[in-house]
């Protein structure tokens, strides 16, 4: 099989093998094959919804990158997205010096860039797939799904299924998934093919205003509404509103009262500014509590 590739340089600070070790923890990549060296995946490419294998390896300065088609520029921006290599990381150090809680962290993980999903689109169908459900099973579930109406990628000799399209779930049958989760996935891929889960688009959109479009969408509340901006788009400057696992996080390091309002953890955040995304991420992903934990709070999102 032909391969294609290409390279992408880091801009400030950056440690794949930072990258590795979190995919090995995070549940929306569980069941990835992983050798410790390289990054490999398979997806529907956002710019024309066709699947394509993927493969990232450590390269001086920033990442290698092998995919099993051609990649133009859109899907070059969409790997450095998935990667957060598309965000001048450069003056995220000074943030740890404005905020010492912030810059004790960044020590401890020096180099580690948030990892997004691979798509919006995906980011989306995971927040509807792992609500009210255990994550372990939510990827199970995911997976099946993308088994059962995926396309299948070969990637360096393992074969890869690919999340589904929008328009192939629109059209498929029963997902295996309850009627109402079934009734929001299929409302969100009309949105996909609207344009409105693209990187592009949300982050063309002041953040506050991403996350009011997001929440009206089908089976999306605030906390699906922050993964998909932030987890899914790659906003970089983001600030979940409502996530009681961070706000949980952000108390322990900061000794803030269990009753903080919400107005108490936008405050610690100003001093991450332009990369409250990131500095999220690090909290999440920190020995402050469990390894990123992708999942609404237990109480069920209401369609809208």
């Amino acid at each position: 099989m032909t391969r294609h590739g290409f390279t992408l340089t880091a801009e400030g600070p950056f440690d794949f093998g930072a990258t590795l070790r979190f995919v090995e923890d995070w549940p929306a990549t569980s069941g990835l094959p992983s050798d410790g060296r390289a990054l490999r995946f398979a997806y529907c490419a956002e710019s024309d919804w066709l699947p394509i294998g993927v493969t990232v390896t450590a390269a001086p300065d920033g990442v290698a990158v092998a995919t099993t088609r051609a990649a133009g520029p859109r899907i070059r921006g969409e790997v450095a997205r998935i990667l957060s290599l598309d965000v001048d990381g450069s003056g995220f150090a000074a943030a740890g010096e404005a905020d010492p809680v912030l810059g004790d962290l960044q020590r401890k993980s020096p180099g580690l860039r948030p990892l997004g999903f691979w798509s919006p689109w995906e980011a989306a169908c995971w927040a509807v797939i792992v609500q009210r459900s255990s994550m372990l099973i939510a990827a199970r579930l995911k997976q099946r799904v993308a088994e059962r109406y995926g396309a299948k990628v070969v990637v360096d000799g393992e074969t890869y299924a690919a999340f589904p399209p929008p328009m192939t779930l629109l059209q498929a049958g029963g997902l295996g998934l309850p009627a109402q989760k079934e009734e929001w996935l299929r409302g969100l891929a009309r949105a996909a093919l609207d344009g409105v889960l693209t990187a592009e688009h949300l982050r063309a959109l002041d953040p506050q205003e991403a996350l009011a479009e997001l929440r009206a969408l089908p089976g999306v509340g605030p906390f699906s509404a922050g993964l998909i901006l932030i987890r899914g788009a790659g906003a970089p400057d983001a600030f979940p509103g409502d996530e009681p696992r961070l706000f949980a996080i952000l108390r322990e390091a900061y000794g803030l009262p269990e009753d903080a309002p919400p107005a108490a953890y936008r405050k610690v955040a100003e001093a991450w500014r332009p990369y409250r995304s990131w500095a999220s991420f690090l909290f999440r992903a920190s020995g402050y509590g469990a390894m990123d934990d992708d999942r609404p709070p237990s109480r069920p999102t209401r369609g809208r």
